[in-house]
């Protein structure tokens, strides 16, 4: 080669580097403690970041087992999202023992929860205007963890947080078609407190806010007297209980089985209820629909005078 033709090819060996650093950077690894926050986390992110779930689709995280695949995940990732208000009670261990260094992120902070006594309610994420909360907080999360993406993570979290207003609106008219002091149901567990203080719902459960343990004898004979007074119109299973439970209880009262419910995961994906968006659509539309169902059969079966 001659002088004429190495100096042509010099600016063509010296480019290559030049391309490399202009590739897009890293994506951050971030791990969530359950399947619906999880989902949040990969709205607001984009292609921000790599989101992975430790307790995945209709899993319960009130009693999950960790696996040491788990702690190989937190030792590698970059952030930590968890829901807090006690729900996850084997979280603080199992990102101790992981090694994990970074910041871990609670979606629920500055959120006022329900409360009994000196415990709380943790499903904060089943009322939308307590998840625009959870959006805010995982969204100023990304910011500090990739400031380069911070512009595309704000634009995502505002135009995921017009999604949930919208869907708050839907979710009012839909229990706008059944009076209010008919809008009694009974599920598999108490996990939606906060959509029925949202939506104006009253609500029974043979179990509390956690699924570890369930109701004795003297427990289930006062829901069962409980459910008669109140008359309460439709039961749900949820897609992380034993359904065992609430087919006993429409037995003992009457009340009809209304479907399924969703509360603390998703369904597996290409189903119902397999984002947090379609889940909260799905739930409402399902006790909305078995509501009006129990009011049009109690009115065929009064007789007319």
């Amino acid at each position: 080669m001659n002088r004429r033709q190495l100096l042509l090819a010099t600016p063509v060996v010296a480019a290559a580097p030049w391309r490399v650093s202009a590739q897009a950077p890293r994506k951050l690894q971030v791990v969530a403690s359950f399947s619906i926050l999880a989902d949040i986390v990969r709205e607001v992110a984009g292609d921000a970041a790599d989101v992975s779930s430790l307790v995945g689709a209709n899993a319960d995280a009130h009693v999950y087992e960790p696996r040491p695949s788990d702690l190989q995940r937190l030792a590698r990732a970059d952030l930590v999202v968890v829901n807090g208000l006690g729900f996850e009670g084997w979280i603080e261990r199992l990102v101790r023992t992981s090694g994990y260094r970074g910041p871990v992120v609670v979606a629920s902070d500055g959120i006022t929860p329900r409360r009994l006594g000196r415990a709380l309610d943790p499903h904060a994420w089943q009322s939308l205007v307590h998840a625009q909360r959870y959006v805010d907080n995982v969204r100023a999360a990304l910011e500090r963890a990739a400031p380069a993406q911070a512009a595309q993570v704000r634009a995502r979290a505002a135009a995921y947080t017009a999604r949930l207003v919208e869907l708050d609106a839907e979710c009012r008219a839909a229990f706008d078609t059944v009076p209010r002091e008919r809008r009694r149901i009974i599920s598999s567990h108490d996990a939606f407190g906060y959509l029925g203080d949202a939506y104006g719902l009253t609500l029974l459960a043979p179990r509390g806010w956690s699924t570890d343990a369930d109701p004795s004898a003297a427990e289930f004979a006062a829901l069962i007297r409980q459910v008669r007074q109140q008359k309460a119109l439709a039961l749900f299973v949820e897609n992380i209980s034993d359904r065992r439970l609430v087919e006993r209880i429409a037995q003992e009262t009457g009340a009809r089985v209304g479907g399924t419910l969703y509360s603390d995961a998703l369904s597996l994906p290409g189903t119902e209820a397999d984002s947090y968006l379609r889940l909260v659509r799905h739930n409402v539309q399902t006790i909305s629909g078995a509501l009006r169902a129990a009011l049009t059969a109690a009115a065929s079966a009064t007789p007319l005078r």
